[in-house]
Parts: C-alpha cells; sequence; structure tokens
C-alpha cells in the first residue's frame, strides 16, 4: 500500500468499549474451569451489538466484566480510553439493565430513575429532576412518575428501568435480558424503544439475549459457545 493510499484510508472511530483477548476461569472442585478465551470485542458510538448463547455459557459474566464489575484473569479492557473505572465514573459512563428491574421498592418511579443520579454521585437538583421527568415522559410513563414499583406491571417497571440506565446520559448500555420477565407483547414493545432510544441517543449498545429475533435486530450479532465468542453476521 503506498503512503497516499495510507492516508487515505479512513481511521475507525473511537472505541466506547474495547476488549482483547479476555479469558475468566473459576474453580470447580479441584480443577480449574473455563468460562471464556481470547474474548476481542468493540463497539462504537450508537452501535448495537447483541450476544447470545446457552444458558451456563458465560454471558452474565462477559456482562459483568465489561460492566467493571468483575476483572478478567487475562487480557485487557478500556473503557472510552480508560482502563480502570471508579465507581462513580461507572455510573457516568455505563447504563445497566436488568432482568429482573433492580428497582426500590420504596421509592416511586422518579425517585428510582433520580437514584441513577445519586449513586454516580451527582447532584439531584431541578436540572436532574427535569431529566427524570422527560425520561418518563419519553418511556411514556408521565402518569406513574409516583406510583411505586409494586403498582406497576412488569413491562412498566422495564420502562422505569431503562429511563434509570439513561439518567446520566451514558456513553453504553449493557442490558441483560431486559426481556426475560415479560410476556411476547410487552417484551416486543420494550425492545423497540431500548433500540430507538439508543440509536436516538448515539449509546452504544451491548444486549445480552436468548431470543434470535432480538438479537437479529442488533447491528451486529455474536454467539457465545465454549467459551468462544464468535461474530455470527
Amino acid at each position: 500500500m503506498t503512503d497516499l493510499q495510507t492516508s487515505l484510508r479512513p481511521n475507525p472511530p473511537p472505541a466506547i468499549l474495547e476488549a482483547r483477548g479476555l479469558r475468566k476461569t473459576y474453580r470447580s472442585g479441584d480443577r480449574p474451569l473455563e468460562v471464556f478465551h481470547d474474548v476481542d470485542f468493540r463497539i462504537c458510538a450508537g452501535e448495537s451489538v447483541s450476544i447470545r448463547g446457552e444458558s451456563g455459557s458465560g454471558k452474565s459474566t462477559l456482562l459483568n466484566l465489561l460492566a467493571a464489575l468483575d476483572t478478567p484473569d487475562a487480557g485487557a479492557l478500556e473503557w472510552a480510553g480508560f482502563q480502570k473505572l471508579t465507581h462513580a465514573a461507572r455510573g457516568r459512563l455505563i447504563g445497566i439493565i436488568f432482568q429482573a428491574f433492580y428497582l426500590i421498592p420504596e421509592l416511586n418511579a422518579l425517585e428510582n430513575i433520580l437514584m441513577a443520579r445519586r449513586i454516580a454521585g451527582g447532584r439531584v437538583d431541578s436540572a436532574a429532576r427535569a431529566r427524570a421527568s422527560d425520561l418518563l415522559a419519553r418511556v411514556g410513563l408521565s402518569e406513574r412518575a409516583h406510583h411505586l414499583p409494586p403498582q406497576l406491571s412488569g413491562g412498566e417497571r422495564q420502562r422505569v428501568a431503562i429511563a434509570r440506565a439513561l439518567m446520566n446520559s451514558p456513553r453504553l448500555i449493557l442490558a441483560d435480558e431486559p426481556t426475560g420477565n415479560l410476556d411476547e407483547h410487552t417484551a416486543d414493545s420494550v425492545m423497540s424503544m431500548l433500540l430507538a432510544l439508543c440509536a436516538e441517543t448515539q449509546t452504544a449498545l451491548v444486549l445480552v439475549t436468548h431470543s434470535p429475533a432480538y438479537a437479529r435486530r442488533a447491528a451486529r450479532e455474536y454467539h457465545l459457545h465454549e467459551g468462544t465468542l464468535r461474530l455470527v453476521r
């Protein structure tokens, strides 16, 4: 390749999250049990990727590493150029959506969304309350702002969880089976909303799912099988 060709080749966009050569092993009795090895992964702003795999294949373990909630045995991770994340930095950079919602039952929908700001060490001022209210409106729950989680349906609780994940304007959303506890119709609605909001805000999305249909809705699709993360398309 000539110097001119090299200079004209576009530079790849900066990664929001990059993993290189990740390996994770646990002890099973007296012997090591390898969860996965040589995992390479990269995602940029506005991209969506899905990860599928059988139960026990290590999807949640991988997501914990990507969320900086656990550390790999080998390999390297970078989040927007940072090799380590403090608790507060993780709260600002990453939004996490869980299958089980994990809303605080004593707090109403609006207060649960604002909790993301508190956890990240931010001020809960009028601007924060205005953003939380706006997010509630965008997920179609303005009239449910003062309802407690037990007063909400499963789909409504997951919508609150999505709004909470977006509260700090994160650059990355990690979603772990976000439709796993929902009926098919509600799951379709929630998935469409999640993909649309991430695309609109140019937030990178990593979606862990059992559903082949939902996996195909992401721009790239990976499959985790027998310790290897393989790009499907």
